[in-house]
């Protein structure tokens, strides 16, 4: 639960601001279910499949670098972690093909690729 509140306090604090709260709020679950259907996906690169699955077992991990109890500073790493993860996804699938696969609307994927930064592929 604080994981998912820190979650969508870095949206909220990183979105474009032409993007309202309630996509910022929603982008969370959908984030899920693009993990969740990139796991399902065979054709998904195996190291990227990896991983999303070691992001998984960090996220319900109880041990953390830093315990979920500290203020602001607990969930701070989960989420690095996953803004690590989905970065290293976004490079071996493509951000196309994690544009195509995005389950929510054009406007939270906006806001995913803010949080994600700037794509690190090269036009030819």
């Amino acid at each position: 639960m604080v994981v998912w509140l820190a979650a969508i306090a870095l949206v909220w604090v990183g979105r474009p601001r032409d993007v309202p709260l309630r996509e910022a709020v929603g982008v969370v679950p959908d984030v899920a279910r693009l993990v969740r259907s990139l796991l399902a996906d065979g054709s998904t690169p195996l190291g990227a499949r990896l991983a999303l699955v070691g992001l998984i077992v960090w996220l319900v991990n109880p041990i953390d670098l830093i315990p979920e109890f500290v203020p602001v500073l607990g969930p701070l790493d989960d989420i690095i972690v996953a803004v690590l993860v989905l970065r290293y996804v976004r490079q071996r699938v493509g951000s196309e093909e994690l544009r195509r696969r995005w389950p929510g609307s054009p406007g939270g994927y906006a806001l995913l690729e803010s949080v994600l930064g700037r794509d690190g592929a090269r036009e030819p």
